[in-house]
Order: C-alpha cells, then sequence, then structure tokens
C-alpha cells in the first residue's frame, strides 16, 4: 500500500497521520516545502520517500512536480489532513487515476457556499446565505438578510477572518477588514450553542462518532482575549438532546458524498430544540481534537484513521469512558512569560484528572493568540461525568493564570 502524503511536517499534528500510516503497513510518500532534514525525527523515519517542494500551496507546481518524481509510478491513496491542501490531493487523484473522492465531492466540503447549497438541497436546515466578491454584494445580502449576521471566508478554516455584524456601522468596517479575502459569505447568525460532530467515515459511513461542545462559541473566544475558551468531548452521545444533530451530521455526510477519512462538521442547537447545520470539511478538527477524541475513548484515531483509508477496516474500541475537556490559556501581558499562578495548587487537587499539561514555560515569549487557539498552551482534563469534567475545566479556566512582561 503505498500512500501519498501532502505535506508531512506541518502542521504540527501531520506526523501523527504519517506514524499511524507507517503502523498499519503503508509505505508513505511525503510532499512539503520543508527541507527533509527540517522533518521531525519520527516522521522522517516513517516515511519511505520525500519530494521538497518550493511552495506546496502552488498546485500546478506541485502537480507537475509530483508527476515527475512518479515517473509513472501511480500510489494507492493521496490524503491531506491540512485544509489548504485537500482540494490538491482530490485534484492529484484525478490526474493519476487515484481511489479517492473527487474534485467536485471534495469542493463541496471547501466552499462553504457550496456546501450550504447541497445540504439544503437535500432538505436540511442551514443558515440563510449568499456568497459576495465585492462591497456592494455583502451590503446587498447584509439588507435581504437582516442583522445579526456572519461574514466569513467561503474557503476559510476555523473562524480566522470571521465576523458577528450588528448594525450597518460594524459592517462597514468588516467590509474593509476582509478587503484582503476574496470571496465571502454574508450568512444569518443563528442564536444557540454550538457542537461539533466529528467522524472517520468508511465509504461514507461512520465507524467512529464524536460530538464535542465549544464553551463558549469559537467567535466569542476569538473576540475576548481574555476568555479562556474550553472545548468538551460528550461521553454519552445517546442523550436527547444531541440525538437530532448527529442524525443531521449523519445525513450531511450523505448529501456532500464523503468518501473514506476523517470529517469535522459544527453544527447549532436553538432555544426551542432545533438544529442546524454550520460548516464541514472532509478532515480532522484541529487545535487537538483528534487527541481529545483519543483521551475520551483510550484510543488511537491516527492509525484507526489510517486503517480506513488504506484497508477501509476499523478494529479499535469505540466505548466511550471519559468527558475530555481542553482549555486554553491566553497570557496576561506581552513579552516572555514571567510566572505561572495556579497550576501547582490544580495539580496537587486534581492531577490525576489532568492527561495533558502543555502550557509555555517561564522564558519563552508568548504566542499570537489571534493567530491561533492554541495559544499560550493547554490543559486537557477528563471525567466519567460531565458536570465534573466541565468543573475541571472551569477550575482551569479561572484559577490558572500564565503572566507575560
Amino acid at each position: 500500500m503505498d500512500v501519498l502524503f501532502l505535506s508531512p511536517g506541518y502542521p504540527p499534528e501531520m506526523p501523527n497521520y504519517v506514524r499511524g500510516l507507517a503502523q498499519v503497513g503503508a509505505r508513505v510518500w511525503g510532499v512539503g516545502d520543508s527541507p527533509q532534514g527540517a522533518l521531525p525525527v519520527r516522521t522522517r523515519r516513517a516515511l519511505t520517500g520525500y519530494l521538497q517542494v518550493p511552495r506546496i500551496m502552488d498546485e500546478d507546481d506541485v502537480s507537475a512536480r509530483v508527476k515527475a518524481w512518479l515517473g509513472g509510478r501511480r500510489p494507492d491513496r493521496i490524503e491531506a489532513m491540512w485544509e489548504p491542501l485537500v482540494l490538491l490531493a482530490a485534484r492529484l487523484r484525478e490526474e493519476l487515476g487515484v481511489d479517492g473522492m473527487s474534485v467536485d465531492a471534495v469542493q463541496g466540503f471547501r466552499d462553504k457556499q457550496l456546501m450550504k447549497e447541497r445540504v439544503a438541497a437535500a432538505g436540511l436546515r442551514v443558515p440563510y446565505s449568499a456568497r459576495a466578491t465585492s462591497a456592494a454584494q455583502v451590503r446587498e445580502a447584509a439588507a435581504e438578510f437582516g442583522y445579526p449576521l456572519i461574514i466569513k471566508p467561503i474557503a476559510g478554516a476555523g473562524s480566522a477572518d470571521t465576523y458577528r455584524v450588528d448594525d450597518d456601522a460594524t459592517l462597514e468596517q468588516v467590509i474593509v477588514a476582509t478587503q484582503h479575502v476574496q470571496e465571502v459569505s454574508v450568512e444569518e447568525f443563528v442564536d444557540g450553542e454550538e457542537f461539533t460532530y466529528d467522524t472517520v467515515c468508511i465509504d461514507g459511513v461512520p465507524a467512529y462518532e464524536n460530538v464535542a461542545q465549544y464553551l463558549p462559541r469559537p467567535l466569542a473566544a476569538r473576540t475576548h482575549e481574555s476568555v479562556s475558551p474550553v472545548i468538551c468531548t460528550v461521553r454519552n452521545l445517546n442523550q436527547p438532546e444531541l440525538r437530532d444533530g448527529i442524525r443531521l451530521g449523519r445525513q450531511v455526510l450523505k448529501a456532500l458524498g464523503m468518501g473514506t477519512g476523517f470529517t469535522h462538521m459544527e453544527w447549532y442547537r436553538k432555544s426551542n430544540g432545533e438544529v442546524v447545520f454550520g460548516e464541514i470539511g472532509c478532515r480532522p478538527g484541529g487545535a487537538h481534537l483528534v487527541d481529545q477524541m483519543n483521551f475520551t475513548g483510550d484510543i488511537d484515531l491516527f492509525r484507526e484513521w489510517a486503517r480506513c483509508v488504506c484497508w477501509k477496516s476499523f478494529e479499535a474500541d469505540t466505548t466511550r469512558r471519559f468527558n475530555a475537556a481542553i482549555i486554553f490559556k491566553r497570557a496576561r501581558g506581552q513579552g516572555r512569560i514571567v510566572r505561572r499562578d495556579g497550576l501547582d495548587a490544580f495539580m496537587a487537587r486534581y492531577g490525576e484528572a489532568v492527561v495533558w499539561e502543555n502550557l509555555l514555560p517561564v522564558g519563552v515569549h508568548r504566542r499570537n493568540w489571534k493567530q491561533t487557539l492554541v495559544s499560550d498552551g493547554f490543559l486537557i482534563v477528563r471525567h466519567p461525568e460531565w458536570r465534573k469534567a466541565l468543573a475541571l475545566a472551569h477550575e482551569v479556566a479561572e484559577n490558572i493564570t500564565l503572566y507575560a512582561g
């Protein structure tokens, strides 16, 4: 089994997928724009071969170089787990005659307006929306839908360049702020709780399912620096409050023609119980969500994803044992981390519930919280009871503080 894997060294979680492929018996051929010597040691050991390209985002150039490198050989699979490269992977599949999702199918997971149109065509509830390539079109859509609105990139990922708009003045500010974005989606703001629906699929059928809740919603977390964002996976997926959201997710997979691999969907539950589709990607969630899912069931989804991709098989036990919460911390002040308050006391009291402490150490320069949800580090805690897991997460959010200066 020969697997061509795009960008095996970046983002930082990519080496886990390369490792998973090697563990299930695949020969992994990496393509990226980092020098081979700059790849993590564990990645270099797992790769059978590596092609360095000048610009991994230049689809035409990468396609030509990959074909020349292969010299007429054809891999069995072509995979990309990073959102900006999923279309390139689909294009290479079509050009090389490799099984897997087509460009048209992947476009439905990448283009947010096309995505909503296809989901709505299946009779599912989506936010009212329109695509816009000019300020005039943004204003026209705002006039049609009314406030509040969400404006975000058609081909974006996460909450980058995503804004809530409540009035005309804010609309004009957002139009200026998104001038660098070629095409945006202007859509209805759905007021409600926000969840994920995550899967590992085999030919569109979920072999593994996960739901997590955002606390607060990602847009609020990305707007206020003082917030410590929390994402908590839900142990019990059979509860009535989640049933309609999971059913929606399964219907979305069918409507968009999902193949084999990870998916990451976001959906809303309104106060009246109505569930509304948000968006979906045919790749895993970022910000260590796969690690959270692993801690939820003591599982290795990096390996099981690889087994699905290579052999159309999922062998791990999917029993969910814990609610696992990740809490992202943002230091107060600028510069280097000078102090970490509350961590020792928390670990003394609740250390057995902590499965990963990854806060920046003293002396390290803090990160730009607007550019990465991981911010200045995180803790992952878990507990079999939902309320206790959230209580632990709240304790971390409120009582552990990093200071920079």
